[in-house]
């Protein structure tokens, strides 16, 4: 005989089952298959502060004398976003910013941690590589902006040196907080060491970061102006924390021709056929804008949204560190609804939007 349960009396105290599984804030990959490994990769939106390799930030913390922990796991935890931590917003997550820059005041540690930064992405087989930096945030120890600049290239200079097949860009980013005016000084230091200029390693782009709410785009019109006069490559973050009248300001009012995180885009159709149209490429993050919110839990990325309406793409890792993410990781994240071949082909369509001069290219 088989009991069927009856429900309890009104008032009754209810035993309560086990709690409903709550889908994972942030998807990792359970493995990088090694084809995804293979392919060559373009990285168009990685940041220097949120990608130093932890090993590095705590030699050079202790070397300073500077170390605020007595071991390397809690640095750790003080670099790399805990899972209590996700889903926060954009500015927890930008909180784990602050150490790094105990170090990178000083010219020797800036090229250190690029040429360490470029190593471990070479390791993921990444071949083009364009990293961004703002270098008005570290001159607090007596740097000049152009020194925060060379110090950057100069590390760059070295890993292309050493590594054969890479080739390496740098985008200089103006923080949202500080400013128009400091932007506009930004945009002509970044043309002082633009590409054009060089022969090795030089600056490639310009770009708007930090907190969105309060900073629109439209703000710093003039010292876009100015970058593109001076030849650079315009992108901007915006629809991270934002909707998409943040994206249209990015495009119609300062010309950017790649828009970084662009998630609230999605819910703008005449938005996405524009992106599509310009072919205006998105630089996907897919780990952090799940960490910052940008992406709500167990809603799909938009990477897959942007590819079906024809929007250009690359897959990027924003921040390695703070992110705990790499760019196999980010890749491998695509894996279960797209083939190999599928993947190897956005990094190749990415590489046509790099801001890296195709005469500088080696892959």
């Amino acid at each position: 005989m088989t009991e069927t349960a009856t429900p309890p009396a009104a008032g009754a105290p209810t035993q309560a089952g086990p709690p409903a599984a709550r889908p994972k804030l942030v998807p990792r990959p359970e493995r990088v298959p090694d084809e995804v490994k293979a392919v060559a990769k373009v990285e168009l939106h990685q940041h220097v502060d949120g990608s130093i390799p932890v090993d590095v930030t705590w030699r050079l913390m202790r070397q300073h004398g500077l170390a605020p922990v007595e071991t390397l796991e809690d640095m750790e935890r003080l670099l790399v976003l805990q899972p209590e931590e996700e889903g926060a917003g954009l500015l927890k997550y930008l909180d784990k910013f602050h150490y790094p820059l105990w170090v990178t005041q000083f010219y020797e540690n800036v090229a250190e941690v690029a040429y360490e930064i470029a190593r471990a992405a070479y390791q993921q087989n990444v071949r083009l590589l364009e990293i961004r930096y703002s270098p008005i945030i570290h001159v607090y120890a007596g740097l000049s902006p152009r020194q925060a600049l060379v110090s950057v290239l100069e590390g760059l200079n070295r890993a292309e040196a050493e590594l054969e097949g890479l080739t390496c860009g740098l985008v200089v980013i103006a923080m949202r907080h500080m400013g128009p005016h400091i932007a506009k000084l930004l945009a002509r230091q970044a043309i002082s060491e633009g590409q054009s200029l060089h022969e090795r390693v030089g600056v490639v782009g310009f770009d708007i970061a930090g907190a969105e709410r309060g900073n629109p785009p439209r703000l710093f019109r003039e010292a876009y102006e100015i970058a593109r006069k001076g030849g650079l490559g315009l992108t901007a973050h915006a629809g991270e924390d934002e909707g998409p009248e943040a994206i249209w300001q990015a495009i119609d009012v300062l010309g950017v021709r790649r828009i970084g995180h662009g998630c609230s885009a999605v819910r703008d159709k005449a938005l996405m056929r524009r992106l599509a149209r310009d072919q205006i490429l998105v630089e996907c993050c897919q780990t952090s804008n799940y960490q910052t919110g940008a992406v709500g839990r167990g809603e799909p990325h938009p990477v897959f949204t942007f590819l079906e309406h024809g929007v250009p793409v690359a897959i990027c890792t924003d921040n390695t560190t703070v992110s705990g993410t790499d760019q196999n990781s980010e890749n491998a994240l695509l894996a279960p609804r797209l083939a190999v071949h599928e993947i190897a082909g956005i990094h190749d369509r990415a590489r046509a939007h790099s801001f890296i001069p195709a005469h500088r290219r080696r892959l």
